[in-house]
């Protein structure tokens, strides 16, 4: 099964879920929209069912939000058509990171909120986010920092994500520390002007990070 696969499989699940802490997800809008100019064009990559997309897009100027599963991208599409005013200015498309990337020349900002940790080459699409976007543009992300967190949920979830894996309920997750994703941003050719964790606990890492 194709990492696109189970994603398809699991995007009505994961459209009704809720959001686990409203708290931290507000306060994510909130930062991110601190550091992009009213207008900015922007590239979201893992967009997923849209949310995020769609709530910045007041904000925004044309906004390009993408995802490897054709379902989540469909839902995507259905949110923004049952909104009371749907956003124009967002389109939603299927691609992986490279054919998103392609898709915007020269974007304001590139946004992947809870990705980072599911890429099979982090260094790999680091480098190529850096050389989509032009000196000053911004990189803000949050990812899962699974090798920070506490002893007992870290022990836990190095038992339970394998095999959930193995039988096609989880993901790949790289277990990231705060320290190694950083590093591994600056070494892409940015410098980082903001952190927070958002939630605390697992630590999800929200960087605000611009290119030299």
């Amino acid at each position: 099964m194709t990492t696109a696969d189970f994603w398809d499989r699991v995007a009505e699940r994961y459209a009704a879920s809720p959001v686990k802490d409203n708290e931290a997800y507000d306060r994510t809008i909130e930062r991110t929209l601190a550091h992009l100019p009213p207008g900015a064009d922007v590239v979201e990559l893992g967009c997923g069912t849209g949310t995020t997309a769609l709530r910045l897009a007041p904000s925004l100027g044309q906004v390009l939000a993408t995802d490897i599963s054709a379902e989540m991208i469909r839902i995507a599409e259905g949110r923004r058509a049952e909104a009371e005013t749907p956003a124009a200015n967002v389109d939603f498309a299927v691609h992986d990171v490279e054919a998103a990337l392609r898709s915007m020349q020269r974007p304001d900002a590139v946004l992947a909120f809870n990705l980072l940790h599911l890429l099979p080459d982090l260094s790999r699409d680091l480098s190529r986010i850096a050389a989509t976007l032009p000196p000053g543009g911004y990189f803000i992300s949050k990812s899962l920092c699974l090798a920070d967190a506490g002893l007992l949920m870290k022990l836990a979830l190095t038992v339970v994500l394998p095999l959930m894996r193995l039988v096609g309920r989880a993901p790949r997750v790289a277990f990231l520390t705060r320290r190694a994703l950083e590093d591994a941003i600056t070494g892409a050719g940015f410098e980082i002007i903001e952190t927070a964790d958002l939630p605390a606990s697992p630590p999800s890492r929200f960087i605000v990070a611009r290119r030299r």
